[in-house]
């Protein structure tokens, strides 16, 4: 009968061992599995916030660089990237290795002794020449240890082109000033100490002092024209314009200067162009242009003005003389205040070098564009646009 028992026995306990067996690995594979859910939201957690990191440091303006104690790239984000022209992975490398650039690596330096250095301007060399101004940063812990550096890195390019402008706008101005008055004072000084009293020469001289007398004004005229034209202060007194006329009374202002230079004028403008236009302004942007072209034109040559519909709504006008031209690599700078191509003949036959300056903002300002083609020993023709009178703009 023991034997009987015994074998029970060990029936029910084998039966309930492998209950509790399997009870406990349904629990285990239970726990497995909720921890395995557990750690694939805590995986999509972070990587939300990863995401949501990156979002944010790309958003930003500046340029940010992350280091870690050892001096290693661990954060950057698209703006840096983007001024420094990189394209690989930075992670991990040294700032000297990664950016080649001594002047940074110092920065990075200096802050293992100082805490911070703000506003320290680095001139990033390539095929655009960067200018970027450095705030950075110490990272420490709760105790005072060196846990890496923070680099922000703000591009004022802009502004140092903006600052570089000012300075030459400043030089020029002086200088173009300083020509007419040094003349003025020469001759009214010569006179005060006797010359005066010798017709000829007093006469001579008081010429003089008119001529520069005349293109000090004119000078000072063409930067108060080109301020309200820059700041956006002048207000255009919009009409329908028909703009032969207004050639043929530029050509008629012009008519002196054209026949000593033994210069042709030909109008090929039809008399039914008719545009929307401050007529004052117009007047000025081809009394520039028609100035010039009988200033730089060829003696015996020719200066012609021409329009010619340009899409829809536009009318191309154009102005062309046949001199020796322009050099290819100083178009693109000819609309630039006091750019002169030719210095000293510009100055010998008194322009200002604001009059390209001024015929371009006006254009612009009446919704238009302006350029210019040029082909040395062959002339060159100023191109603008204006909108037909059906097509006035505010």
């Amino acid at each position: 009968m023991w034997p009987l028992l015994t074998v029970i026995w060990f029936a029910i306990a084998a039966s309930v061992y492998f209950y509790f067996r399997k009870r406990l690995r349904e629990s285990d594979a239970k726990h497995a599995n909720e921890l395995s859910s557990l750690r694939e939201q805590h995986r999509g957690v972070v990587e939300k916030i990863e995401a949501q990191q990156k979002t944010l440091l790309n958003s930003m303006a500046e340029g940010l660089l992350v280091l870690d104690e050892r001096g290693a790239i661990q954060v950057t984000n698209r703006a840096l990237e983007e001024f420094f022209d990189f394209t690989g992975s930075l992670n991990g490398k040294s700032v000297l290795e990664a950016f080649r650039l001594h002047e940074l690596a110092a920065v990075i330096e200096q802050l293992e002794i100082e805490p911070q250095v703000l506003e320290h301007e680095i001139e990033v060399p390539g095929l655009r020449s960067r200018w970027l101004q450095l705030n950075a940063a110490t990272i420490r812990g709760e105790r005072g240890e060196r846990l890496g550096a923070v680099l922000v890195f703000h591009d004022v390019t802009r502004i140092k082109a903006l600052e570089e402008t000012r300075r030459e706008f400043v030089a020029n101005v002086s200088h173009e000033l300083r020509t007419p008055l040094s003349m003025i004072k020469g001759f009214s000084e010569t006179l005060l100490t006797g010359a005066m009293h010798d017709p000829d020469v007093s006469t001579r001289f008081l010429q003089g002092i008119d001529k520069h007398a005349v293109r000090l004004a004119r000078l000072i005229d063409d930067l108060l024209t080109i301020s309200q034209l820059e700041s956006g202060r002048v207000i255009l007194n919009l009409h329908t314009v028909n703009i032969r006329g207004i050639v043929d009374a530029v050509f008629e202002d012009l008519r002196e200067r054209a026949v000593a230079q033994q210069m042709h004028l030909k109008n090929e403008i039809d008399s039914s162009v008719v545009l929307s236009a401050d007529p004052d302004r117009i007047k000025q942007v081809f009394w520039n242009l028609i100035e010039n072209a009988i200033k730089y034109g060829k003696p015996n040559g020719q200066v012609t003005v021409s329009a010619k519909p340009s899409g829809e709504d536009l009318v191309e006008v154009e102005v062309r003389d046949d001199g020796r031209g322009i050099p290819a690599d100083a178009l693109p700078r000819i609309f630039e205040r006091f750019y002169r191509v030719d210095k000293a003949r510009s100055r010998e036959a008194g322009g200002t070098g604001l009059g390209l300056a001024i015929v371009k903002h006006i254009v612009q300002s009446h919704g238009g564009k302006v350029r210019a083609e040029s082909t040395m020993g062959a002339g060159t023709a100023f191109f603008f646009t204006l909108f037909h009178d059906t097509a006035l703009q505010p």
